[in-house]
């Protein structure tokens, strides 16, 4: 049977199409600079008030409390001043050599990195800043996959364009890890020294800045060859770090 004009199916008109494809694009990506505007508003907000917590430490205290409900976090937020230079010095010689040089990205650790995870083929090496560390830290997870990584590549453009490395470096060593529910560097003074960040000496800092890699399993490990020998060589590097 042949159709005739009026039984043909109508065929949609080009701008139908077109309209059809770009509102679910146009939502997508206002989705997309909705989700960018809130890390944004964080770190901008960040330029004057200290972060309470972050991704990681909300993660370690709900694993904590799967096992003891009362589980609390040891946390105390301390300004720039009143952390130890050696500390400081410690933390940049081993984490992150060119903090002052690079704008969020250390290339040459990078292709270091990348070679030497092509000769072992496995991720040996990461070649992350302290910049790139904070963005992972306040923001995202440990867990290594293609989208993990961009996110936290743009988070440390924002961390890099609206706060100096005062602000970063201090919030940093404020926010990280150093032990089993461990996080920032007062709380790990007194939890390794009986001490606080202000008094660490050039030893204890070097020592400290060692443990930063794994520290809940050097929490439990403190007198490692392997960290010990870590601790010499950071020791020997602090008079060459450059601090902000």
């Amino acid at each position: 049977m042949k159709l005739t004009k009026a039984s043909r199916p109508a065929t949609p008109k080009p701008g139908l199409i077109s309209t059809w494809l770009l509102r679910p694009l146009l939502l997508l990506l206002t989705i997309a600079l909705l989700y960018q505007s809130w890390f944004l508003l964080h770190i901008v907000y960040w330029r004057t008030y200290h972060p309470t917590t972050s991704a990681f430490m909300q993660d370690r205290l709900e694993t904590m409390r799967r096992q003891n409900p009362a589980a609390k976090l040891q946390h105390r937020w301390i300004d720039y001043e009143q952390i130890s230079n050696h500390l400081k010095r410690a933390v940049i010689a081993t984490e992150d050599a060119r903090f002052m040089q690079h704008q969020g990205f250390d290339y040459k650790a990078i292709e270091v990195a990348w070679k030497k995870n092509l000769k072992q083929r496995k991720l040996a090496a990461g070649g992350s800043t302290i910049s790139q560390q904070l963005a992972k830290n306040l923001f995202l997870s440990s867990e290594k996959t293609v989208w993990r990584k961009l996110q936290e590549t743009l988070i440390t453009l924002m961390l890099e364009e609206f706060l100096n490395k005062r602000r970063i470096l201090e919030i940093y060593l404020n926010v990280i890890e150093w032990g089993e529910g461990v996080f920032g560097i007062e709380a790990a003074a007194h939890h390794y020294f009986g001490m606080p960040a202000s008094s660490l000496a050039p030893e204890q800092s070097a020592w400290l800045a060692s443990i930063i890699s794994n520290p809940r399993f050097y929490d439990m490990h403190r007198q490692s060859p392997r960290l010990l020998k870590k601790a010499r060589i950071i020791l020997s590097r602090l008079p060459t770090a450059k601090i902000p």
